[in-house]
């Protein structure tokens, strides 16, 4: 029996051999939050994974995805297993900082390139040891904090009241806001922190209230941003409510009701890609996406999150040709040639703005990946390109 089998297993290699098939594949290992707090941010990613090609110059592609329930444990259990037993070549995920951040010791140790679907500029800056494994897809918070700042003070706003998240997503929020509200003429008056798995905010927006800010920035993103808003509705507050580019899915809406009507944030322009003018640069690609992700999951379904998974699968698209002409996949040296050929992304229209990577900069967006979106009649309408 082993005979037989031996000799079945070097006739299919001989077989291999003489056709030029190639048995080379590369691996894309996924983690994502398709559960938990973050589920509306990780459901679209994960649908999104299914669209990416299964060819890429002339070989196949397997992801490989995993669910890691919006845990950091979880995250950094599920990057070992892919690299560590589906040896995978790069990795994807994963949804939000805390979890991507945690991922970045694993991924610089085994010298896998990582994209992440996270937006803290701290996944990816400063560009040297472990992150220079390490790039991401959404717009930098200091991107989006520049924008908003910038709009509360065309609009008027001389005080603002901060609530975020008690993790690393609310504190880089907090840091980049806190230096765009003073490029922009802004004070802030009460910071308070919330969980993202609080059922009651009731404290914190009294404590806002009794600020009397103009207007509150909630830092957070998915459905738990809408207890921030609906509290702060029930509580009579009557100034201006801003989010962050967190909450820009179909959830948020479904979840903050008529408790978010006129609320304002910065969003990636696939948003409203319907809405942008014929001359944005990022108009079709961002068309191209929604046209692919409605017709797999129905008309309205598109989210900006699922963006951010495909303009990562358009940028291993890119490299992985380029790395195919180093080394082959399952190779360390294909995985560095791959890190390489990321780090040289130029001129990518993505859904979400135009890509240019550097040896400094592994996020490669500008302020063509930002808009002012308003929530009116539970729809994004775009205010500011």
């Amino acid at each position: 029996m082993k005979t037989m089998k031996w000799v079945g297993a070097g006739l299919a290699a001989a077989m291999l051999g003489t056709t030029g098939v190639a048995v080379a594949q590369v691996k894309i290992g996924v983690t994502l939050s398709a559960t938990g707090p973050a589920a509306s941010l990780g459901i679209p990613e994960k649908n999104t994974i299914a669209l990416l090609p299964k060819e890429i110059a002339g070989k196949s592609v397997e992801y490989i995805v995993l669910d890691d329930a919006s845990d950091t444990s979880k995250a950094v259990k599920n990057t070992h297993k892919l690299i560590d037993e589906d040896h995978v070549d790069a990795i994807v995920g994963s949804t939000v900082t805390p979890n991507s951040l945690a991922m970045l010791d694993v991924v610089a140790q085994s010298k896998t390139p990582m994209i992440s679907l996270a937006a803290s500029a701290a996944i990816v800056q400063p560009v040297d040891g472990k992150r220079q494994w390490a790039f991401k897809t959404p717009q930098n918070d200091s991107l989006m904090a520049d924008a908003l700042a910038s709009y509360m003070e065309k609009q008027g706003v001389k005080t603002v009241g901060f609530i975020g998240f008690t993790d690393a997503y609310g504190d880089s929020w907090f840091k980049e806001f806190t230096a765009a509200a003073a490029k922009h003429n802004l004070k802030i008056v009460a910071s308070e922190r919330y969980n993202r798995t609080d059922s009651s905010v009731t404290g914190q927006a009294l404590k806002l209230m009794s600020a009397n800010p103009e207007a509150v920035l909630i830092a957070g993103s998915g459905t738990p941003s809408a207890l921030p808003a609906t509290t702060l509705k029930d509580r009579g507050y009557k100034g201006k409510i801003y989010q962050t580019h967190g909450v820009a899915n179909n959830d948020f809406l479904r979840v903050c009701g008529k408790d978010c009507e006129g609320e304002l944030l910065p969003a990636g322009p696939m948003l409203v890609a319907d809405q942008l003018a014929d001359t944005n640069p990022v108009k079709k690609s961002a068309l191209t996406y929604k046209v692919a992700y409605e017709k797999a999951y129905g008309a309205g379904s598109i989210s900006t999150f699922g963006g951010h998974a495909w303009d990562a699968g358009q940028m291993l698209a890119r490299a992985i040709p380029v790395a195919l002409k180093t080394a082959q996949p399952g190779t360390e040296a294909f995985r560095v040639a791959l890190r390489n050929a990321l780090e040289n992304t130029r001129d990518m229209a993505g859904a979400h703005g135009v890509f240019n990577m550097s040896a400094t900069d592994h996020a490669g967006l500008d302020d063509r990946a930002r808009v002012i979106v308003e929530i009116v009649d539970s729809k994004w309408k775009l205010q500011s390109q």
